[in-house]
């Protein structure tokens, strides 16, 4: 049984070689949307406060909330990319983030090389990489430049292969942060048929984006995030009313 429990977390981030007085800081403490914390030597901006909650299996949350608000922040930490500054986090599942998708792939090396090092990253063995080379390749639709490295492919191409390995590997928690555009209209409707596929295979979804249509078709909870604390989290009607509400 998969599940996410948040005990009280906090993350700072560190911002070096700036004047806490400079027009700067005013300018970052707009555009971060978060609190600013300043030191003598350096400054923090106060991404997450205190954020507090519990998924378990069956649990889709969508996460809402204007630039700067936290959601990639969360993501990242729920991730294992950023470790909180206070606080527990305790994860129990395997996990997959649709997010940072170029992540360990090597513009020298070939697609076929890249599959392997991507499947080693992600903790696969080399014969449960070989067995999804046939699927990744028939999705990436790269012919014969999957032979080829990297570096002589397209930015669509080294999206779509990228896509294509990540979205392969089944795991019990989905973090998703905004959608992929990985092509034309018709790659994309295959690429939105594979990500809905992969989801209902997943025992808990984490999706952040501003289209609250696809937190209403996927989720069953949503989460207010404001200034890097949490303003409403609950039964997605619920929490959508409260922002309605807000003028």
């Amino acid at each position: 049984m998969a599940a996410i429990e948040l005990d009280q977390v906090s993350l700072n981030y560190p911002i070096y070689g700036m004047n806490a007085r400079s027009l700067k800081t005013s300018i970052l403490e707009i555009a971060t949307g978060g609190k600013l914390l300043k030191g003598t030597k350096t400054i923090e901006v106060e991404a997450l406060k205190n954020i507090d909650f519990k998924l378990v299996s069956g649990d889709r949350l969508g996460l809402i909330g204007h630039n700067g608000s936290g959601k990639t922040s969360l993501l990242k930490v729920l991730a294992e990319i950023y470790e909180p500054s206070s606080g527990k986090v305790k994860i129990q599942g395997k996990s997959t983030c649709l997010f940072d998708i170029m992540v360990a792939m090597d513009a020298d090396l070939t697609g076929y090389e890249n599959i392997y090092l991507r499947g080693l990253v992600l903790g696969l063995s080399k014969k449960q990489i070989e067995n999804l080379i046939p699927e990744i390749e028939a999705f990436a639709e790269l012919g014969e430049f999957i032979k080829m490295p990297l570096k002589s492919y397209s930015s669509g191409m080294l999206l779509r292969l990228a896509f294509g390995i990540i979205t392969s590997v089944p795991a019990e928690i989905i973090l998703i942060d905004e959608v992929v555009n990985v092509g034309d209209s018709g790659f994309k409707e295959k690429a939105k048929a594979r990500v809905t596929n992969l989801i209902h295979q997943s025992e808990i979804l984490v999706l952040s984006t501003h289209d609250h249509t696809l937190i209403q078709q996927f989720c069953n909870k949503a989460m207010w995030l404001e200034h890097g604390r949490i303003r409403e989290f609950g039964p997605i009607e619920t929490v959508f009313e409260k922002m309605n509400g807000v003028s």
